[in-house]
């Protein structure tokens, strides 16, 4: 059953970051579809490093744009600007079942490997943290690192790339 779950919200989330990343452009602002990857990705590590055991976390990301900021186009018409804020919203599910969710506003994503903003993790309706940043915000960009570590029941691979993570906690787990 839980691997039904978890085929079915991976098969969710393609989709969701297909689509998004085939309708927004990633030059000169935020890239909702990589600020949902990274977010998951480093939420989910946070998580786990505060011994939460995640059986699925998927994130979606809408950008934000003010009306302010659009900029006139060649041809007359009013061309949206890069976004410089992409709304983070995102859900899932402990091992022991309880609902998972983080949201927030996202203004800075770093190559896979960090997200800056504010954003808050909630389990069972309670605040486990606050984070103006996850992941490792002072790493060089490099390539996307692959998803969290493989767990033995995980259908997944192990990752490829090791990243360390500096994450500003605000709140104090409770279990």
């Amino acid at each position: 059953m839980r691997l039904l779950r978890t085929m079915a919200a991976l098969g969710a989330c393609g989709i969701a970051v297909a689509g998004a990343a085939a309708c927004e452009p990633a030059a000169g602002g935020l890239d909702s579809a990589a600020v949902a990857l990274t977010t998951d990705r480093t939420a989910t590590s946070t998580l786990e490093r505060l011994t939460f055991d995640v059986a699925w976390l998927s994130c979606s990301a809408r950008a934000l744009t003010r009306a302010a900021e659009s900029a006139p186009a060649a041809d007359g018409t009013t061309a949206p600007a890069a976004p410089r804020e992409v709304e983070v919203d995102c859900e899932g599910e402990t091992d022991d079942g309880k609902a998972i969710t983080l949201d927030g506003t996202v203004t800075e994503e770093r190559a896979g490997v960090c997200v800056k903003g504010d954003m808050t993790a909630r389990i069972a309706k309670k605040v486990v943290f606050q984070a103006t940043m996850l992941g490792d915000c002072s790493a060089a960009a490099t390539a996307r690192p692959s998803s969290r570590p493989a767990r033995p029941s995980d259908p997944r691979p192990a990752p490829a790339v090791t990243v360390t993570e500096t994450v500003t906690v605000t709140a104090v787990p409770a279990k």
